[in-house]
Formats: structure tokens, sequence, C-alpha cells
């Protein structure tokens, strides 16, 4: 499920609707977003399995004129720590200038047939701005298939800040597209940005 928007009281509404502690949720993300008025914001939440227990998580984007902020509340079952189930909720914001990439990957069907306006089967939305980098090593080869010199290591990093999937069959369309209008929002807000607007 997935909501967008303008509005701080929309922004409520669609954490209340997610139906997910939306108490608790509505509280730390509106700490974070103070008294900044909201440019758009996007409400996810999804449900996944692991083993025997069922685990839902929401991620709350908002887009202020200033920040891009990100909360993310998971629910745990009981264990050694905590004699009850629980969640964690955290919120993050971070300066728009500081946003170093905005990447939607649109996955489509039938490709040879798209349309332009076509909505894709899936969007994967990600968010860098240098809070958490992957790197991928492997060791490094020459063309010599019978050379056994070390030739040390090559790789890539890669911003991996904050990985948002959306498809039509899971979320069902209207989480795609908001999900679509939320991204065009923060690109446009990091262009703005980078060129003084």
């Amino acid at each position: 499920m997935a909501k967008t928007g303008t509005t701080t009281q929309g922004l409520r509404a669609a954490i209340e609707r997610s139906g997910y502690y939306p108490a608790l949720v509505a509280e730390a993300v509106e700490a974070a977003v103070g008294g900044e008025p909201v440019a758009s914001y996007l409400v996810h939440q999804e449900t996944t399995f692991d083993s025997n227990e069922v685990r839902r998580h929401a991620t709350v984007l908002v887009l202020t004129g200033n920040r891009f902020i990100v909360s993310h509340t998971d629910e745990q079952a009981a264990d050694t720590s905590s004699p009850t189930p629980y969640a964690t909720t955290s919120t993050e914001s971070v300066k728009l200038d500081r946003i170093s990439s905005v990447v939607v990957s649109r996955v489509v069907a039938n490709p040879e047939k798209y349309v332009a306006g076509t909505l894709p089967r899936e969007v994967v939305l990600t968010i860098g701005w240098g809070a958490v980098s992957r790197i991928d090593l492997e060791p490094a080869a020459c063309g010599d298939a019978n050379c056994e010199a070390d030739h040390g290591y090559t790789g890539s990093s890669t911003a991996d800040d904050l990985s948002l999937r959306v498809s039509e069959a899971g979320d069902g369309p209207d989480a795609v597209r908001q999900t679509l209008a939320f991204a065009q929002s923060l690109s446009e807000a990091t262009a703005a940005t980078a060129t003084g607007r």
C-alpha cells in the first residue's frame, strides 16, 4: 500500500489509513517534519514472511522545501530482550543538497509493445545521500588464462541508503503511480537545489 500527496493533514490521513501503528508512526514522522510544510510524501507498507513469522514494515518518505525525511517502522516478536512484542521506529532527516542520486528502475511487460504513459508493472526507487555505501569486490584478472599472478582486486562502490520496491501485483497500480509521482517530486526538488532555485 502506498499513498502520496502534498499536505500535512494528507500525510497524517495516509498514515492512519495504512493501519500500521498509526499513532506511533505519525508521532515519529511529525516530530521529524516539525513545522515545515509538506511538499510531497509517500507511505508504503509491506508484509514479509520470515520462517514461521509474518512481519510488517512501514516506510514513510516526506519531502519538505529543504529536507528529505525517511521513517522506518518494524514490528518484532517477543524475544529474550522483551517478553512482549514491540515495534522500532526511526527517522532520518537529510538536507536536499546531500542527496546524490534518485534512481527509478521500471519493469515493463512486452517492451516491444510499450506505449508512452503505460504504467510499469514494478518500480524500484533508490535514493542515495552517502550514509550507506556498498562495496562489491572481486579478484582482478588479466587476459591470459594461464596467468597465476596476483592482480589485486577490482570492484565498485554503490550508494545504497534506501531502496523501495513497489509492484502492481503486490501493491496495486495506485501504489506504482504514487511511487513514480513521489520520485518525480524528489528529483525536481534535488535539481532545483543543485541549480540554486
